[in-house]
């Protein structure tokens, strides 16, 4: 990270503005719960963007070329999952799209993985061409004429082009295979093969293959009252194909290597920082358990995020942190009302920027940071109403923070006035450009930097 010059934009804070948003605009009451954003991504190229909601839906964006600058239109939506009933466990399986992964596109056909708590399933997503007979031997098109008296009068049917659409046809669907619910799923460099990820088990797919998995992860206890931790993510390495790292509630970090042996119980390598047993409390595991893990593009380093910080793991270093950087540190006092109103539970995700000089992840009152991780440079902007006037916060203020406060100053930080069911907990980086993609409920908001 260090020695190299930032080309990321995230020097300048009055670089980035607000560029689009997509969604009702409507006040909070009038939200419907199936109509909340649950993930946000950019396929590999950034020409495209997904999202899913609790309703199930996959709404998906394409590139507006005729407009400056990096917007989007709509392109197409489709219903990926339905309400289900397991009968055996007498449980609802909701229709929440919990992942959306894109397939690095082969052809004119786009290929995305969705998943909600116990089915993944591959969609084609491709334009297709409507036609309708334009000339047959129908007067008018309605009714019969005279037999022709000449072969030359005889009409065939002639089909015209009359229309494009954007059809979405499942291709695949994986279930049966996950007893938790699946938190993650991640798309292999080989372009063939996927894991899928729940509370206690990794499973290995071949994208071709539904009715097969294989168990490569397992960390369920003989007797579940033995339990101690669960998986809370897992993710391939973006080079090296037989690797891969799935992180815990204990604040874990385990590097596989699915060479070693079939069963990938024994990592390779063990992300861990010791706790200081002075700052230890009731709150310690809830707060250091991990909600998300990403490699960096060149699979160097690893991001992860906590309730309170945001990690960078040097991959090649396993005593600790290469870097930290705290995002909640003002909410430590809040810890007790945050456990009472369920917010100490929020998984919040963190992305890398494309050149891997910056990091992105949300927090309260519909803000979110972007870091540079050469410096201590902090960059909080808000997806919220206010975005719509281009509202920004310079660099080093934090949420809650009133106006010409500075960090640190007495009564700066009015977590009072704070609003905890805002939150920006997905989100996703443009892998060319600084471009991001911010879900805000049910709004999905764009931000840019401006050339």
């Amino acid at each position: 990270m260090d020695g190299e010059s930032s080309t990321s934009a995230t020097a300048n804070a009055s670089n980035w503005r607000f560029a689009q948003c997509f969604g009702d605009k409507g006040e909070v009451d009038d939200i419907t719960e199936a109509d909340i954003i649950s993930t946000v991504e950019f396929d590999h190229t950034g020409d495209y963007l997904a999202t899913g909601d609790k309703g199930g839906r996959v709404v998906l964006f394409e590139r507006n070329d005729s407009k400056k600058g990096c917007e989007y239109k709509f392109y197409t939506e489709f219903q990926s999952h339905e309400p289900e009933f397991d009968y055996l466990k007498s449980l609802e399986i909701e229709e929440k799209i919990n992942r959306i992964k894109w397939c690095k596109r082969q052809n004119a056909a786009h290929f995305l993985l969705s998943t909600n708590d116990k089915t993944i399933k591959l969609w084609k997503v491709f334009e297709k061409t409507l036609k309708v007979v334009s000339e047959n031997n129908m007067n008018d098109g309605t009714r019969p004429v005279a037999p022709p008296t000449m072969a030359t009068n005889l009409r065939l049917p002639r089909m015209m082009q009359h229309d494009s659409i954007v059809a979405a046809v499942p291709r695949k669907v994986y279930a049966n295979a996950h007893a938790y619910h699946i938190n993650s799923i991640s798309i292999n460099s080989d372009g063939e093969t996927y894991i899928s990820a729940d509370d206690l088990r990794v499973n290995l797919w071949n994208l071709n293959i539904s009715d097969q998995s294989f168990n490569i992860v397992d960390i369920k206890p003989a007797n579940m009252e033995e339990l101690t931790e669960v998986i809370t993510a897992a993710e391939f390495h973006p080079i090296h194909c037989n690797l891969f790292m799935y992180s815990s509630s204990k604040g874990t970090i385990k590097l596989a290597d699915m060479r070693e042996s079939a069963l990938c119980d024994r990592h390779a390598k063990l992300f861990e920082e010791e706790e200081d047993p002075s700052n230890r409390s009731f709150f310690s595991e809830i707060i250091s358990s991990i909600s998300d893990v990403k490699f960096s593009r060149d699979g160097r380093y690893i991001l992860s995020r906590d309730y309170l910080s945001l990690k960078i793991w040097d991959v090649n270093m396993d005593r600790g942190p290469v870097k930290t950087i705290q995002i909640h540190d003002h909410l430590r006092g809040k810890l007790c009302d945050l456990y009472e109103n369920d917010c100490i539970f929020d998984k919040f995700e963190c992305t890398w920027s494309g050149d891997g000089q910056s990091v992105l992840t949300g927090s309260y009152q519909n803000y979110f940071h972007i870091y540079d991780v050469n410096t201590t440079n902090d960059i909080v902007l808000q997806a919220d109403k206010s975005a719509f006037k281009a509202k920004k916060i310079g660099a080093g203020a934090k949420p809650g923070m009133k106006n010409g406060a500075k960090p640190g100053a007495k009564d700066s930080i009015n977590l009072d006035a704070m609003d905890f069911n805002k939150k920006i907990l997905h989100g996703s980086w443009h892998p060319r450009e600084n471009t991001i993609a911010i879900a805000a409920t049910n709004n999905l908001f764009i931000f840019a930097v401006d050339r």
